[in-house]
């Protein structure tokens, strides 16, 4: 998602202005399931044929983000996430704690080795961005305690 707006620049003359324009990703807001239960496991990316992690944290992330970065439980085993994942998430063995105690982030090979589950997701939807997530905790309870999904796209 990205979000677009105007910003005036001033020319070289002082006389006449020009539009630029300024665009700002915006992180999707991520709710899903697993087969199993992966709520402490650090998740990474990998590539659409699953063969090689394309993203991952570096351990001081986790450090920083402290307790926010589990998932948020919602209902019904679905989680909120909170780490910036998305349909070819997997897991590793490393739960967060451990991961956030090794001195510098692990080799890619070393990674790759740690995964426990290469397919976890059964089902994901994206609901908006992460910039209007405030009050998402109790909608996102409700839609799924109702079943009324409108509004929010299944990407899983």
């Amino acid at each position: 998602m990205v979000s677009c707006s105007q910003s005036v620049t001033p020319s070289t003359s002082g006389n006449d202005k020009k539009p630029a324009a300024r665009v700002t990703a915006l992180a999707p807001c991520i709710f899903y399931k697993t087969k199993a239960d992966y709520r402490m496991n650090v998740p990474v990316i990998l590539s659409e044929d699953k063969t090689r992690i394309v993203s991952y944290p570096d351990v001081l992330d986790i450090r920083k983000q402290g307790e926010s970065v589990y998932p948020v439980e919602l209902v019904n085993g679905f989680l909120l996430d909170n780490r910036g994942i998305g349909p070819t998430v997997a897991f590793l063995s490393y739960t967060y704690d451990d991961y956030s105690k090794l001195k510098s982030s692990p080799s890619m090979a070393d990674l790759m080795n740690h995964i426990i589950d290469k397919d976890p997701v059964t089902e994901m939807y994206r609901c908006g961005t992460k910039n209007n997530a405030a009050d998402r905790v109790s909608e996102l309870k409700r839609a799924l305690e109702t079943g009324n999904m409108t509004g929010f796209v299944r990407i899983k």
